[in-house]
């Protein structure tokens, strides 16, 4: 994922340390469940080692893998905007570390210090539109494999 994508390189030094200061350590081993699609978006993560895989139900059908993420990556962006459910699942493809960060915490130092807020929620938004389109591209492909309408 280009560099630009990548929230903590993209964050101003003073906001970027400001933000590290909410957030603590964890692991998961490979195979690990990290989040489910629809479940309670309180946190996020930005992935230190590790590959983890995205993936959405899709009915009838087992889970579909929709993106991977790898060391520098935002996991979770359901936790900025209500109703605070996760829009996708998580799975640890890889031994996965990560610093997490608490949703609410983050959310409540965005309103006390809104120039931080403006630049964190630029930089998920620029991170979103980089993964609509991935998400996208990798829709079109199963669409197309899977003999859609249009074929």
């Amino acid at each position: 994922m280009p560099k630009a994508t990548r929230l903590l390189t993209v964050l101003p030094p003073e906001y970027r340390e400001r933000l590290l200061e909410l957030a603590h350590d964890v692991s998961f081993p490979q195979d690990a469940r990290i989040f489910e699609e629809g479940g309670t978006a309180d946190r996020f993560l930005v992935i230190r080692s590790g590959t983890v895989a995205l993936d959405l139900e899709v009915p009838g059908r087992r889970r579909m893998t929709v993106g991977t993420l790898s060391i520098g990556d935002l996991l979770g962006w359901s936790w900025l905007f209500p109703p605070h459910e996760w829009d996708f699942g998580a799975e640890a493809f890889s031994p996965v570390r990560a610093h997490e960060f608490d949703g609410p915490a983050v959310r409540s130092l965005c309103e006390s210090e809104p120039a931080l807020g403006f630049v964190l929620t630029r930089a998920i938004a620029k991170i979103l539109a980089h993964r609509l389109e991935m998400t996208r591209g990798k829709l079109l492909d199963q669409y197309a494999l899977h003999g859609g309408p249009y074929m």
